[in-house]
């Protein structure tokens, strides 16, 4: 028996460490790990440890005699990915199997003294930093981040529905207690403290604050009521505080979702999924309702490119696929469409589109009663919304028609790519959306970093912020080790009562964190759910203050 590699993948290598016969790739060392969409298992190597499996944050590896239903495909999927490839060489004993040469790529002298480090964020990006410096020096850590909960990409990103990629934050929280880690939730830089202060009482700041914005369409039309952006809708059904119970409103029937990478998917299966199904995740309680009340029965994802050029990863197609009572078609009036799917090679993102059902939609219509349908439309982009007072129709290109074709729609979802925005005090490149630097050293501040999207922009999973942080880290160390880093003013003690003075009495710490994951833990019992996320800030600072009260009494 083999094990498999499935959808939920986050890529973060952690199997890869675990193997005892090296037959997981692509590995860190090599060459396409950076643009890998998954990892894969190679079953003429496995000896069915299940080492990977135990290891894996995000419980995306199974025994392939044991795969469910929809995830069977995964079996033939990781043996496709090594077909022609002869597996890696292993030597009698499983426990001694030949890896690359030994590399060192840092050297912490034994006197090294304790450094204080400061990092905002505490997404995957930020948390994946904090756990290298922890595991691996003996620094102190301060985890800031604007909103008094922590957890970023993981709690506010990942679709209530993917609960085992949820699964990461469990793995980061373990980080929330730890001795030499201080949490300072509820404080935002820039507004709260600046830039300077912060490195005023630390020896090294290390910045991870993703790319919160959002990519613009540039067409008339986009600024009408009911014309949103995926960051919004994401943002909406998962609870952001920051985001309105009225944020989003799927009334109509049919919903046009411009763009069809991961989150475009993302924000068609949550629209089409029973409400029902959702009711077992920790989707937003509005979100829920708003859903259950909901009209939409047709969601449209305009790709401007071919399906060979799809931006969707294969997992996610796949899962598509399998959505219960949800139809997925692709729409036929582009004649290059249906010709890249059959003339696709096996293993392509465009052969996965074989066996799905192929329309000419005809727009004038509204979409038929008693199914629900995603439909794949390629080869068209959105040129103008259309609308007085609110969205009613998209005009978007198409083959053989100057003017363009409409399409009915009362809600309008861009969904073609996040940015970053820039931060008071550090240099920002505005045609990049990130801050420049030098394998993560902010460029011209000493002792400055960054990491995650801001630092790279908007790509790779969860888990490609793994290799990334221990990039920024070990920079950040060889400036420790050379002397470079300026030595703070402040102490730990200082910057705390800093921050709470700053925050309005919003700071929140690690008893405060743990206190609101009961709460919100609690009501998701009473529920039947997971968990019940508190969706203001309020109720959040609340419920810290709550639990502060019941430990002093």
């Amino acid at each position: 028996m083999t094990y498999a590699i499935t959808q939920t993948c986050c890529n973060d290598a952690t199997c890869v460490a675990v193997c005892p016969v090296n037959c997981i790739h692509p590995t860190p060392d090599e060459p396409d790990f950076g643009t890998t969409e998954m990892l894969y298992i190679d079953p003429r190597s496995c000896i069915d440890c299940g080492a990977c499996a135990d290891a894996c944050p995000v419980d995306a590896i199974f025994p392939a005699d044991r795969l469910p239903e929809p995830l069977r495909e995964y079996e033939e999927i990781n043996a496709a990915h090594y077909a022609g490839r002869e597996p890696a060489p292993v030597l009698a004993s499983p426990t001694f199997h030949p890896w690359g040469a030994p590399s060192f790529t840092r050297s912490l002298p034994a006197d090294f003294a304790p450094i204080r480090v400061a990092v905002v964020g505490t997404g995957p990006a930020g948390m994946y930093a904090a756990e290298d410096l922890l595991l691996h020096t003996n620094a102190e850590v301060t985890l800031i981040d604007r909103l008094p909960v922590a957890g970023g990409l993981v709690r506010y990103g990942v679709a209530p529905d993917h609960p085992a990629t949820k699964g990461a934050g469990d793995t980061f929280a373990r980080f929330h207690a730890h001795p030499r880690v201080r949490m300072r939730l509820g404080v935002q830089i820039g507004v709260d403290v600046t830039p300077d202060e912060l490195a005023a009482h630390h020896d090294a700041v290390v910045y991870a604050v993703g790319a919160p914005s959002d990519r613009r369409l540039g067409i008339p039309g986009e600024d009408l009521p009911g014309s949103v952006s995926a960051t919004s809708v994401v943002s909406w059904y998962n609870a952001h505080p920051e985001t309105g119970a009225d944020a989003v409103r799927p009334a109509a029937e049919r919903v046009v979702v411009v763009g069809n990478g991961n989150v475009a998917l993302d924000v068609a299966r949550v629209l089409l999924t029973d409400p029902e199904a959702l009711a077992r995740t920790d989707i937003a309680d509005h979100a829920l309702a708003a859903l259950r009340d909901a009209r939409v029965r047709e969601v449209v994802l305009l790709g401007r490119r071919g399906p060979e050029d799809a931006a969707y990863t294969a997992s996610e197609l796949l899962a598509l696929k399998h959505l219960p009572g949800v139809d997925l078609v692709v729409d036929d009036q582009d004649p290059r469409t249906g010709a890249a799917v059959d003339a696709a090679e096996p293993g392509t993102k465009a052969a996965l589109l074989r066996g799905v059902g192929r329309e000419t939609v005809d727009w004038t219509r509204p979409p038929a009663p008693g199914r629900r349908r995603i439909v794949l439309r390629f080869h068209s982009a959105p040129v103008e919304a259309l609308g007085a007072e609110h969205v009613r129709a998209v005009r978007v290109t198409e083959r053989g028609a100057a003017a363009g074709t409409e399409i009915a729609t009362g809600l309008l979802v861009r969904a073609i790519g996040y940015r970053g925005v820039p931060l008071a005090g550090l240099p920002f490149d505005e045609t990049t959306g990130t801050v420049p630097h030098e394998a993560g050293r902010v460029a011209g501040l000493p002792g400055s970093y960054v990491v995650g999207w801001i630092k790279r922009g908007p790509s790779g999973g969860i888990g490609a912020n793994r290799a990334c942080a221990e990039e920024t880290v070990g920079t950040l160390l060889a400036d420790a080790v050379a002397g470079a880093l300026p030595k703070p003013t402040g102490t730990a003690q200082e910057f705390r009562r800093l921050a709470r003075s700053r925050s309005g009495g919003g700071l929140v710490d690690a008893r405060g964190l743990a206190s609101i994951d009961r709460a919100e833990r609690a009501r998701g019992r009473e529920a039947g759910r997971p968990r019940v996320k508190l969706a203001t800030l309020p109720e959040l600072v609340a419920a810290a203050r709550g639990g502060r009260r019941r430990l002093r009494g």
